[in-house]
């Protein structure tokens, strides 16, 4: 009987602790990946980020942020722009980032990612709209290393890393795109045009040269004259 109850009080005294470990320790074990890092807070106060690999918190005093340092991708949504020029576009683009202090990205900005997308939208009017439409169409490259410094410069001190922009489409109004048609089609007329006057005045040149070379030469003259009446 004594032993009996010694295992009713060991088993009756396990169960809680069991109970007790089956709920505080998925709240001390934390696991991070390769690509993660947490960012922990103990009653509040930063202690840093930690990761990769198995991490232990203190239940109820610890708090942990999980950051993701892969490279993130975002559309920016299309925007109306009126270029240098006056003329109305519509533009769109991709934003290619990743966090590279995550310190920096839980402390110093309540939500990154919304407030990276935000400064890529107002850069981006802002930098399209000192460009001529021209530069828009073939300085492309240029305009997309323009605005990843302004961007990236602007999301720094937030610990983001902006690695990449991109302008997508420029939509162009429909009158503007007709009356670029016309242009293409008056620019392809008049390369026709000088391409059919160098033929003519080089034909006149040989004709010259020709009959420069018969007047000194009648012999020559003669023969081509018996060449035609054979023909």
């Amino acid at each position: 009987m004594p032993l009996l109850e010694g295992l009713l009080k060991l088993v009756s005294w396990a169960i809680p602790i069991f109970i007790l470990a089956v709920i505080i320790l998925p709240q001390m074990i934390r696991i991070l990946r390769e690509y993660e890092r947490g960012v922990i807070f103990r009653l509040g106060k930063l202690l840093g980020a930690k990761g990769p690999g198995l991490i232990f918190l203190i239940p109820i005093v610890d708090r942990m942020v999980r950051m993701d340092l892969r490279v993130v991708t975002i559309s920016v949504e299309r925007q109306e722009v009126m270029t240098r020029d006056n003329v109305p576009v519509t533009v769109d683009a991709v934003v290619y980032f990743r966090v590279v202090d995550p310190q920096a990205a839980v402390v110093r900005v309540e939500n990154f990612l919304k407030a990276t997308s935000l400064i890529a939208q107002t850069t981006l009017r802002s930098v399209l709209g000192q460009a001529p439409l021209d530069d828009l169409l073939s300085q492309r490259e240029t305009i997309n290393q323009t605005l990843q410094d302004i961007i990236d410069k602007q999301t720094e001190p937030w610990g983001v890393k902006v690695t990449a922009v991109e302008v997508k489409d420029v939509v162009l109004p429909d009158t503007m795109k007709r009356a670029m048609a016309k242009q293409a089609e008056a620019e392809r007329e008049r390369r026709a045009k000088v391409v059919n006057a160098e033929g003519e005045f080089q034909a006149a040149e040989k004709m010259v040269q020709a009959a420069a070379m018969m007047s000194k030469e009648p012999i020559a003259l003669q023969l081509r004259f018996l060449q035609t009446m054979r023909e």
